[in-house]
C-alpha cells in the first residue's frame, strides 16, 4: 500500500468525524461513536452508515470507517450497499399494496398466479397460500441452510446472490421440483419464498418485479438510489466477508461458510441488470432509503400503504416459537416481531420489527418509542448478526 492509501486508510479509520445531523443528540453520539469506533479498530467492520430517528426526527448520522479499504476510499452517507435481504421488506411492501388493491389476496393459492409452481409435500402436491409466502410458513428453505450437495444445490437452484444465466422462472421451476420441507402453513421456515412471491408481482401486474417495485414503493417514496441494479461507481461499497486477522474482501464469486452450508456472494451482480429480480436480495440503495422506508412504515404507510395494513404486517403471524431472530421473536410480514423482550433479552418494546442482510445490515423499529434504526456496513456477516448489531442497539438505549 502506497503512503498515500496509508494516510488515507488511517484518517478514514481514526479521524473521520460524524457528519451529524443539526438536532444530533449529544448524549447519542457519546454512546453511539465508541461503538462504531471500536467494531473498525477491532477490524470486525470495515465500514458503516448508522442511522437514527426518534419520533420522526433524524438523531444521529455517521459514516465511518472504509467503503473501499484497499482504495482508501472512506465511507459516505449516500454510498450505496447491496441490500441482500433488506430487499424483503420492500417486495413485501409491494405485494400489499396489491392486497390493499384487491390484486392479489392473502388466501390466493400461489398456483392462481404461478400454475407450473406445484411443489409437493409427503408425495402429495400442496397448496402454498400468498401469506405463507409472506411469512415463511411455505415449506421452502434456502439452500444454504442445507448442508453441501443438498436438495436444492442438486436441483441448481440460485439463492439469488450469486451470478447465474437463469431466469427467475426457470430458478422457480428448479424449486418447485424439490419436495417441501415442511406442510405449507405449519412451521417457519426462512427461505426463497419472497423470491417466489416477486413472480406472483409480476404476473399480477404484468411487469417485471423492478418495474412493479419502483413503481409501487420506490417512487412513491422519492427514493433515489433504491432498485435492482446500479451502474459503476465510487459510490458502491466494496463488499468484504469476516476474516482474521481482518475481513476479507469478495472478489467473484465467493462461498462464505455459514451454519453447514455455504452462501455464494457474486458482488458484481447487483452491476448487470440482466440478473433475475431476486425479491428476496436482489436490490441495492443507502442507508436513507431504508431509514425512509422504515419511517414510512412506522408512521402508518403512507404514502404506500393504509394504517391497517401496515398493523397487520407488524403483528406476529408465527408465534414466538418460531425464534426468527432467537428467543421472543415471531414473524410478521416482511420482518420478525418482538413478542416478549424479556425473553429476546432485549430494551427494545413489544412490536419491535428488526430485520437485516447478509451483506452486513441490521435495522429495527421500536414503534413505542418512536425510533428507527438502520445500521449498513459492507462487512458479512458482522454486520447482521455480530456483536456489532447488539452493541449499535444497546448504545441507543442508553446500554452503553
Amino acid at each position: 500500500m502506497s503512503l498515500h492509501l496509508k494516510a488515507a486508510t488511517l484518517l478514514a479509520l481514526l479521524v473521520a468525524s460524524p457528519a451529524l445531523a443539526d438536532n444530533q443528540n449529544t448524549s447519542l453520539s457519546a454512546r453511539l461513536d465508541p461503538v462504531i469506533d471500536q467494531a473498525i479498530a477491532d477490524k470486525r467492520i470495515v465500514g458503516a452508515v448508522v442511522l437514527v430517528a426518534r419520533d420522526g426526527q433524524l438523531v444521529y448520522s455517521r459514516a465511518a470507517g472504509l467503503a473501499d479499504r484497499e482504495a482508501g476510499r472512506a465511507m459516505k452517507e449516500d454510498d450505496i450497499f447491496r441490500f441482500a435481504s433488506v430487499t424483503k421488506p420492500f417486495v413485501t411492501a409491494a405485494a400489499m399494496r396489491l392486497v390493499e388493491e384487491g390484486r392479489i389476496t392473502l388466501d390466493d393459492p400461489v398456483s392462481k398466479w404461478l400454475p407450473d409452481f406445484m411443489p409437493t409435500f409427503d408425495g402429495k402436491t400442496a397448496t402454498i397460500l400468498v401469506r405463507h409466502l409472506l411469512n415463511h410458513t411455505a415449506g421452502l428453505e434456502y439452500g444454504f441452510f442445507q448442508p453441501p450437495g443438498g436438495s436444492y444445490a442438486k436441483a441448481g437452484v440460485s439463492d439469488g446472490l450469486d451470478l447465474t444465466d437463469l431466469s427467475l422462472d426457470e430458478n422457480l421451476k428448479r424449486l418447485a421440483s424439490v419436495p417441501l420441507a415442511s406442510e405449507p402453513g405449519k412451521a417457519f421456515r426462512y427461505s426463497l419464498a419472497i423470491d417466489v412471491l416477486g413472480s406472483v408481482i409480476e404476473k399480477a401486474t404484468g411487469k417485471t418485479l423492478d418495474k412493479a417495485v419502483n413503481e409501487l414503493v420506490v417512487a412513491p417514496l422519492s427514493l433515489t438510489d433504491a432498485g435492482f441494479s446500479t451502474k459503476p461507481s465510487e459510490r458502491l461499497t466494496a463488499a468484504y466477508f469476516d476474516g482474521s486477522p481482518e475481513p476479507k474482501r469478495m472478489e467473484g464469486s465467493v462461498a462464505v461458510p455459514i451454519g453447514e452450508g455455504k452462501l455464494t456472494f457474486s458482488p458484481d451482480r447487483i452491476l448487470d441488470a440482466k440478473q433475475f429480480p431476486s425479491g428476496g436480495a436482489g436490490m441495492a440503495g443507502t442507508a436513507k432509503d431504508v431509514l425512509t422506508f422504515l419511517e414510512a412504515i412506522r408512521k402508518g404507510g403512507s404514502p404506500i400503504l393504509s394504517a391497517e395494513t401496515v398493523r397487520t404486517m407488524m403483528q406476529d403471524q408465527t408465534g414466538p416459537e418460531a425464534q426468527t431472530q432467537g428467543p421472543g421473536w415471531g414473524f410478521g410480514y416482511g420482518w420478525a416481531v418482538l413478542v416478549d423482550p424479556k425473553a429476546g433479552a432485549t430494551p427494545q418494546s413489544k412490536g419491535t420489527i428488526q430485520w437485516g442482510g447478509a451483506y452486513g445490515h441490521n435495522w429495527f423499529v421500536d414503534p413505542v418509542e418512536k425510533i428507527t434504526v438502520v445500521a449498513m456496513t459492507n462487512t458479512t456477516f458482522e454486520g447482521m448478526w455480530g456483536p456489532f448489531t447488539r452493541d449499535v442497539r444497546d448504545a441507543v438505549y442508553g446500554r452503553h
